[in-house]
């Protein structure tokens, strides 16, 4: 426990996958004026410097949204400058990136005043600074694991809700134990748009989560792959997945959309493959 840092990985093809899903789902929420509590349950550190030595070590930035910025002028879908000016205000307005927004940074970019902000991290190192984010951006920070803790939270006093679960899936429980929370979370606010990351590996673990996900209570469940080929991002890791429960109007398309027209440019050599795991 507590070895791994998204530092090493910040940026990379997952993280911008996870993230455009993120920034569509609440951007497609945000169309209507009532508040949402957002939860993030494995928030990490929020912001990361690619300049790090983490980073550089693994250079997977590099491949992931460096190389998307590179192009980003090529692409005019008024989403993809909306999620581009996310980024850029983490680094001032500056052309070069150095800092990449963690997903509580895009809850907090995106959050209007009538939306609240809660995190969970219980990583030592990562829990600080979090904690001293948190501070600066009126966001509640929990030093517990973020399974329990979001159980503790759910249902909100907003009325609607949008959770990301994104555990490290240093063990293999993690992916029982999201399946668990998830289902436990959606039968106490059936209405929330939860968004679920995990990893594609070559050893297949993410399909305890699938098969998990399928044989639960849940409904209205979309599944998001963005498959890396030839070479995996990260040691046996294949692709991204996401899965999204009761998607927003629109998320499913948009997705497509924004995907199909960045995936030539990128220069990655990534398939984005999308359908109902469990239809509505």
């Amino acid at each position: 426990m507590f070895s791994y840092l998204h530092a090493f990985h910040a940026g990379n093809l997952a993280d911008v996958h996870k993230h455009l899903g993120l920034f569509l789902a609440l951007s497609l929420m945000q169309r209507k004026e009532t508040a949402i509590a957002c939860f993030d349950t494995h928030a990490g550190s929020a912001v990361y410097d690619l300049n790090s030595a983490e980073a550089r070590k693994t250079t997977e930035s590099d491949r992931g949204i460096q190389a998307l910025w590179q192009v980003r002028s090529k692409l005019q879908d008024p989403a993809w400058q909306d999620f581009f000016s996310i980024i850029s205000a983490a680094n001032g307005g500056k052309t070069a990136l150095q800092y990449y927004p963690g997903s509580p940074a895009w809850f907090a970019r995106l959050r209007r005043r009538q939306d609240s902000l809660t995190t969970f991290e219980l990583h030592p190192r990562e829990s600080a600074r979090l904690e001293a984010w948190g501070k600066r951006q009126a966001a509640r920070v929990y030093v517990e694991d973020g399974f329990s803790g979001l159980l503790r939270c759910v249902p909100p006093r907003e009325p609607r809700l949008c959770v990301l679960i994104d555990p490290p899936y240093e063990v293999k429980h993690d992916y029982r134990q999201v399946v668990d929370t998830l289902a436990n979370a959606w039968r106490r606010c059936r209405h929330g748009v939860f968004l679920v990351w995990y990893p594609i590996l070559r050893e297949r673990y993410q399909d305890t989560l699938i098969r998990g996900v399928e044989k639960s209570p849940l409904q209205k469940v979309l599944r998001s792959e963005l498959l890396f080929d030839p070479e995996p991002v990260g040691q046996g890791m294949l692709g991204s997945g996401l899965l999204v429960v009761n998607p927003p109007w629109h998320w499913e398309e948009q997705m497509n959309t924004l995907l199909s027209q960045a995936l030539p440019l990128w220069g990655v050599g990534a398939r984005h493959e999308q359908q109902w795991l469990i239809p509505e």
